[in-house]
């Protein structure tokens, strides 16, 4: 890699002549300029920002620092990260990111963070969940998104509105006529699946419908390959005629099987039997046959909000729900 010293070397200037191409070019002639730049364009050379920002210069590049919880590695959440940069070089911020996984002690990564002197910092998480800040990170420029700090509730955190989301798609069925839904939803751990289960129950007792038709279930923790998706669907359908019109499906995951399931055993969708899913999972909706009817967590938007939040210094505190969208194709 190329050095500060290189650049000089091909250019026939000083050290300090480079610096200030770099850092205060209108202190240089043009020729002179022009003859550092070209040296660096041939060198491919990278000047050192997270440097001169240790050293008080003035870089006029602000940077923000991102604490991915699962974030990075999670097909569904990724576009929180791809939100975050894209805001970012938009308004000539530099960004980074750290990625753990749930178990892993976040001191680590928070230290990491801190040692590259960053103007802000976002924490992420792949699925809505609560998280306790690390002490060493608790009176920085700091926001979440897609979490909270549930004992800092001043903390400004931008969260998706699962409840208001599943609330709208379970009157949309209503309207649509669907009268026995069966819903599958992800483990009773998981924070979203409470506040969606409530809002498919609100929605259906306040629209005077019998409780008794309404089924829910909750798939258990251990089962990361949704297995008990098939067997719950399997106990409400009789001699594959299905004992329900719907399914109400937690994530798209397990929309994902239980299209498999119905098509098996020969129940066509929507005909038969309607699938609602939830998160619009990247890429995979309409790879879906018929496509898939689903809610979209607002990944992309809590990505750029957070971002927005430090770029624009917003003053907001407290939890900001962020709207999720209904994306309505064949499946219901």
């Amino acid at each position: 890699m190329a050095s500060l010293k290189d650049v000089a070397r091909l250019a026939s200037v000083s050290l300090m002549t480079v610096s200030r191409a770099i850092n205060n070019p209108e202190l240089l002639k043009p020729e002179t300029l022009r003859q550092v730049q070209h040296a660096i364009d041939v060198l491919n050379y990278v000047p050192d920002l997270s440097a001169r920002k240790i050293r008080g210069k003035n870089t006029n590049l602000s940077c923000m620092g991102v604490l991915a919880i699962d974030t990075a590695s999670a097909p569904f959440s990724v576009e929180i990260l791809l939100a975050i940069e894209q805001c970012a070089g938009k308004y000539g911020w530099d960004h980074f990111v750290v990625n753990i996984s749930s178990g892993d002690d976040p001191v680590p990564a928070a230290r990491q963070i801190l040692s590259r002197r960053p103007d802000g910092i976002i924490i992420t998480s792949a699925e809505l969940r609560e998280i306790n800040i690390p002490e060493l990170l608790r009176d920085r420029n700091l926001v979440l998104t897609n979490c909270y700090d549930p004992g800092n509730t001043a903390l400004p955190s931008y969260i998706p509105d699962d409840y208001h989301a599943q609330y709208d798609a379970t009157e949309y069925l209503i309207q649509r006529g669907y009268r026995r839904p069966l819903c599958i939803w992800p483990p009773a751990e998981c924070l979203s699946s409470g506040l969606r289960r409530d809002a498919v129950q609100n929605a259906w007792l306040n629209a005077g419908l019998p409780a008794g038709q309404l089924n829910q279930h909750n798939i258990t923790l251990s089962d990361i390959y949704y297995r008990d998706v098939v067997t719950l669907i399997a106990h409400y359908i009789d001699d594959n005629s299905p004992l329900f019109d719907c399914i109400i499906c937690g994530n798209d995951q397990i929309a994902f099987v239980a299209y498999q399931v119905l098509l098996t055993r020969g129940i066509s969708v929507p005909e038969q039997a309607g699938i609602l899913g939830c998160e619009n999972m990247t890429g995979t909706g309409e790879l879906f046959y018929p496509p898939l009817t689903t809610i979209r967590s607002p990944y992309c938007l809590l990505g750029e909000t957070a971002a927005l939040h430090l770029i624009e210094e917003r003053v907001s505190s407290g939890r900001t729900y962020v709207p999720c969208r209904m994306l309505r194709r064949d499946s219901l």
